[in-house]
Parts: C-alpha cells; structure tokens; sequence
C-alpha cells in the first residue's frame, strides 16, 4: 500500500512536465522513462537517504515556469567574469554576456547537436536513481563548457541560476570538458527571485583531462521555502587538480550529491564545503571519491553551523582500490550546534583495499567552548560578538579555501547581512 501511494506521488510530481527536447541520446532518454516507470521516491528506508525525507518535493504539483520578465540581475560578484545566466533552467540569453575569449566553447545546450552532447550521461548513472532520471527527461536547457587542449582561460566563468515562480520544477542539466592542460576558473551559483515551493534539480558531468587544473566554487543562496538536488560527476585524468568548494547558505532542504572517479596517477582532488543552518533548514552532502589508481592525493573538509531546529548531514565515502597503492587521503566533518534542537548526522568512511596509504578520517560535533566565551567577553566583547567571532574564525578554514577573492568577499557579505559576522 505504502509503495503505491508513494508510486503516485511520481505520477502526481511528472503530471504537467514536457519531456526534455535536448539532443540527448535516445537510448538514454528511454532509460530514463523506465527508471521513473519503475521507482519511488527514495525513502528513509534507504541507506543514502537514511536522514533526509524528500516528502516535501514529492508533494509539490510541479510545473515547468516560464521566463519572468521582471527578473533582474543581482549586483555581479565580479564585472570582469564571463556572465551566463539561467532561469528556471532556461538560458536568459538577455542577461549573458556573448563575448568570449579564444580558446573556449560556451553554449547553452538547447543549440547544441548531439555530436556535441555525446558525453552527456557517460558519467551519471540512472539505474534507480530517480532525481537522475527526472533530470534526464525533463531537463529543459544548461551549459556546456569546452576548454580547449592547453588553454589557460585567464577570466571566470560565472553560471547565474536564478528560480523563480510558484511551485517551479528547474531542471538543468550541464557539461563541462577541460582538456588536457587546460585551466579554468568556475562559479556556479543557485539564487531564487519571486520563488516559493519550487524545486532545482541540477546535474553537472565535468571531465578533467590530463595535466588539467579546474576550480569550481558553488554558491547556493536560494530562498527558504525551496528545495535543490544537485549532483556533479567527475571523471579525473592523470596528473590533473580539481576542486570544488560548496557553500550552502540558505534553502529549505538541500541535497548535494558529488562523486568523483580518480582515473588516473598523481591526480589531486580537493573537496571543500561549508553550510549555514537556521530554522527548520536541512542540508545533506554526499560525497564519494574512488580512487582507481595509484599516486593520488584527495583532501575533504567540510563544516558547518547549526542554528534552531535545523538539521544537517554529511556522508563521505574514500574508496581505495586494489591497486591504488601510494594514496594520501584525508577527510574531515566538524560540526558546532547553536541550539539545543540543532541536530547533524554525520558518518565519514574510508573503504580500503591497497595496504601501502595514508589515509585518515573523523567528524566532531559540539557547541561553543564556555570558557573560550568567557574569555572574549572578559576582554569587552559582548556575548553574541564573542560567539559570532568564534564560529565565523571555525567556518573561515573553509571559506579560506576560495581563492577567487571576489567570490570570498560575496560569500563573507551574505553570511554578515543573515547572521552579523565579522571577517
């Protein structure tokens, strides 16, 4: 009985959805429809989505919004970064910038062809993955961004999100190739306009080529009342640096999914993430680094601050292969609740079959040292000076992580404007 209600919540969510018109392969669109066809929601029966109830999106009458006019542009993080800009998953040619410099390919993907989007899906498997399968078929437009062979893009490359509307369904879908000894610099950032009970479902496959160096900071700041799953796959070749540094600072409920494949010697993946919680909010993140070959280094720090009654996941897997010998990986979750009702669930795991590593993991959550408080205010500080000072000085060892300056002094301006810190 249990399965069938849940089975028409997916026919209820999919009811007045139109089936994505991106040059995507047949096959995997056929795949996606039979993976909707025979799947529920993921429930807390299974164990990846153990903490987070989804109950809240299945509920929503999803529609695909169109283009609000009286959307404007927020003040820039930076005038100088190339500026693309999607709303409720449609790309606002109006408000993007169209000049760009040689050595790249940036299109929406709505023009591309589907030579040009044959790597779409190659990464992302959908078997039973139902937030994959709905973004496969029902995706409307994204990004694709080509750095050519030894091309060092010396601007940023700014991807705007913005969702708007009543009960929005945003699906994105975007890819991302930096061949070998490429270099780019990218900001994906999620904000909402005039948005309430709406939903953002993104998926990004990104493919590092030999010798590359990709930087990715994603900024999520969409609105309470709206929900986000997001989801980026990375395919890693030898000798290359990736990272990605994710900060969540508002949204109801978001669920971030990042899983990276080492395929190739002396890689180096570098996984950051910092969230802020009030209210009721919920963040989960899960990440999974496998390291498939050997000489490679990974570094995972994740941290958050939980205010209220909002709760917060994280769940980390490293997995060394057999022959993955010489791995350094090293992973981190802290955590400081701010309220007695504040609540983490946090579960770092090391999954090794090679003898000759070094490998490390742990998660700590507590509150603010009394003591420590006691000493701050002894000094002049009131009470809420000494702990906004305490947890912003726990949050910076990750947000030191964004070396883009802009994108710092953005980050550090939302997290003063909603909580009154000081950097």
């Amino acid at each position: 009985m249990n399965d069938t209600i849940q089975q028409n919540k997916l026919a209820l969510f999919t009811e007045h959805l139109t089936l994505s018109n991106l040059a995507f392969s047949s096959d995997l669109k056929e795949e996606a429809l039979t993976v909707l066809a025979t799947n529920d929601f993921p429930t807390t029966r299974q164990e990846d989505w153990k903490y987070t109830r989804v109950g809240r999106i299945a509920s929503i009458k999803a529609i695909q919004n169109q283009q609000n006019s009286s959307i404007s542009l927020p003040e820039m993080i930076d005038d100088s970064m190339l500026l693309f800009v999607f709303e409720n998953g449609r790309f606002r040619a109006d408000l993007s910038l169209s000049t760009l410099p040689a050595g790249i390919k940036i299109k929406a993907l709505s023009s591309c062809n589907s030579d040009e989007l044959s790597l779409v899906g190659s990464l992302v498997k959908q078997e039973n993955q139902v937030f994959t399968a709905l973004n496969t078929a029902f995706a409307t437009d994204g990004i694709l961004i080509h750095i050519e062979r030894n091309q060092k893009i010396s601007s940023s490359i700014h991807v705007l999100n913005i969702l708007s509307g009543e009960n929005t369904a945003s699906f994105t879908r975007n890819l991302i190739v930096c061949e070998d000894f490429g270099q780019a610099h990218i900001v994906q950032e999620y904000r909402s306009q005039e948005a309430n009970s709406s939903v953002t479902n993104v998926i990004t496959e990104i493919f590092v080529g030999a010798n590359a160096n990709l930087t990715v900071d994603k900024i999520q700041h969409e609105e309470q009342g709206n929900f986000a799953v997001l989801t980026e796959q990375v395919d890693q070749k030898k000798d290359s640096t990736f990272t990605i540094n994710t900060i969540t600072l508002d949204g109801t409920l978001v669920r971030n999914n990042l899983n990276i494949e080492v395929n190739g010697s002396n890689c180096e993946s570098n996984l950051n993430g910092a969230y802020l919680l009030k209210d009721n909010q919920h963040i989960d993140n899960h990440t999974i680094v496998d390291h498939k070959v050997a000489h490679c280094l990974s570094n995972e720090l994740y941290k958050g601050v939980i205010y209220d009654k909002a709760t917060a996941v994280f769940n980390g897997k490293v997995f060394v292969r057999k022959d993955a010998q010489k791995i350094n990986a090293f992973q981190s979750n802290g955590n400081v609740l701010m309220s007695d009702d504040a609540s983490v669930n946090s579960k770092p795991e090391l999954e090794i079959y090679a003898d000759d590593v070094k490998c490390s993991h742990g998660s700590t959550t507590g509150q603010l040292d009394d003591e420590a408080i006691f000493y701050l205010r002894a000094r002049g500080l009131s009470e809420k000076a000494a702990r906004n000072l305490m947890v912003s000085a726990f949050i910076g060892d990750v947000l030191e992580k964004i070396e883009n300056p802009s994108v710092l002094k953005m980050v550090q301006s939302i997290i003063q404007k909603k909580h009154g810190w000081e950097f």
